[in-house]
């Protein structure tokens, strides 16, 4: 495939330097959240340094807590060890310009060791480790995924001041689909939407959600990697543009009682040749037995792979009847109350996962999906029957919707800690452990009004 307009390659990004129009190149890597973290380095010592030599970081960068705060239980970076550094090194593949910040470029790092082998618990190498399974087996998997965000009309400054309470969404009434909506938030969509394309990526589309002020704007899919990728970079940059517009936007799972922010992710496997494996129009449903035993592995790891798919204590506040956000572990033809959406046909047939929501690191729940597809592959498991209907009414298995729940189910995985090793099987549970105690050792505003008067 053809580099898109705003991807450099490193003889690029020279020439612009060289001509005054790159000064600044971020180097930067995805944490547990699925955050860019790194450095802005000063593009003359990227090219005489950086490119050819890597960067160092300390590693708590994969221990940190959402403030940023070192925590006990981490393995692989602790005080008893010191908090020494690891590698961030280029995957000059990503390079590319930032047109929100003029001046600068940017660049994705694999997290490796002072030896150069991969640091297992860094997602980026997670889901690396899963394509490379796939591989073994000569499939490639595609990718899409479809974020939703809430705008506000509140700087992140004035919102953070007023304690995230009587913030005023840019559209005031549900705007799914509607044009008119979408015109009061067009300028800052634009924006974002036209910085994406600067910066390498395919846009196709932007729409109006439900929730008030809610928007999604969607991407062509690409291999797993780089939709991935172009995920972590599009969150980051939405955000500074909305920075830079006065307003801000929100990718939590749920912000308040209506609909909340998903992350649909939709996955399908090709062959050599990019042949689709998936499909088989001589077999029900058009599935081939490789697709159909996939899709089983999807519904029968669901539960272990949750925590991949919803990370956090909210996460699990969208899980609700009628709200879009599946409650049930079922799957079904373009029915959007199923945990697990089948669309397209022969060459477009994907598997639509509906559990993630916006504050989900994209290269572990991709990587998550791989690895439950495998299972459900190697296990040779059967593909239950089609649910039809409403599947918030019926009785089926359920989403887990506590993270303690979650977390329990990637503990007790024997496909996840097939898949992704003991140790990252450790160091996840750990993140979703300190995520826990955080949430119960805080007074929330529900507990005081609730209790300060009446109890």
């Amino acid at each position: 495939m053809p580099a898109r307009t705003g991807m450099l390659t490193l003889q690029q990004l020279r020439d612009l330097i060289s001509v005054g129009r790159v000064d600044t190149v971020q180097l930067a890597m995805t944490d547990m959240q699925g955050r860019l973290q790194g450095k802005r380095l000063s593009a003359e010592y990227f090219l005489d340094e950086v490119a050819a030599h890597e960067a160092e970081a300390c590693n708590y960068l994969l221990a940190v807590d959402v403030d940023m705060t070192p925590v006990d239980g981490y393995a692989n970076a602790s005080w008893d060890s010191g908090y020494g550094d690891f590698v961030l090194k280029p995957d000059l593949s990503t390079l590319r310009n930032v047109p929100w910040e003029p001046g600068t470029a940017l660049v994705l790092a694999d997290v490796v060791d002072h030896h150069g082998e991969p640091v297992v618990q860094s997602p980026r190498q997670i889901l690396q480790k899963q394509l490379a399974r796939l591989a073994e087996r000569g499939w490639s998997a595609y990718v899409g995924t479809e974020l939703e965000f809430i705008v506000f009309d509140d700087s992140y400054q004035d919102a953070w001041r007023k304690g995230y309470r009587d913030m005023q969404p840019s559209v005031h009434y549900n705007g799914d689909y509607s044009m008119l909506g979408g015109s009061i938030v067009e300028p800052l969509l634009k924006r974002i939407r036209n910085g994406m394309a600067g910066a390498g990526m395919y846009v196709e589309s932007a729409k109006g959600e439900c929730n008030l002020g809610q928007q999604e704007i969607g991407f062509r899919y690409r291999d797993a990697l780089t939709t991935c990728d172009n995920h972590v970079i599009y969150k980051n940059g939405a955000k500074t543009i909305a920075l830079q517009e006065g307003k801000s936007l929100t990718f939590m799972a749920k912000y308040d009682h209506r609909e909340g922010n998903s992350c649909h992710i939709h996955l399908s496997l090709r062959g050599p040749g990019g042949a689709a494996v998936m499909a088989d129009p001589e077999r029900p449903h058009g599935f081939s037995e490789m697709m159909e035993h996939f899709l089983a592995g999807q519904l029968a790891f669901l539960r272990d792979f949750t925590l991949m798919y919803a990370p956090n204590i909210n996460s699990y506040k969208r899980y609700a009847n009628g709200s879009f956000a599946p409650t049930g572990i079922a799957w079904g033809r373009d029915n959007r109350t199923c945990s697990m959406r089948v669309v397209g046909q022969g060459e477009s047939l994907r598997v639509e996962n509906r559990v993630p929501g916006g504050d989900v690191n994209p290269y572990l729940a991709v990587a998550a999906m791989i690895a439950a597809g495998l299972a459900g592959i190697d296990r040779g498991l059967k593909l239950p029957p089609e649910f039809t209907g409403n599947a918030y009414d019926a009785d089926i298995p359920r989403v887990p919707d506590m993270l303690s729940e979650a977390v329990d189910y990637f503990s007790w995985s024997e496909p996840a800690r097939e898949a992704l090793g003991n140790d990252v099987v450790e160091h996840y549970i750990t993140m979703g452990r300190v995520e826990l105690a955080a949430f119960q050792s805080t007074v929330t505003d529900w507990e005081r009004f609730r209790s300060f008067e009446r109890m």
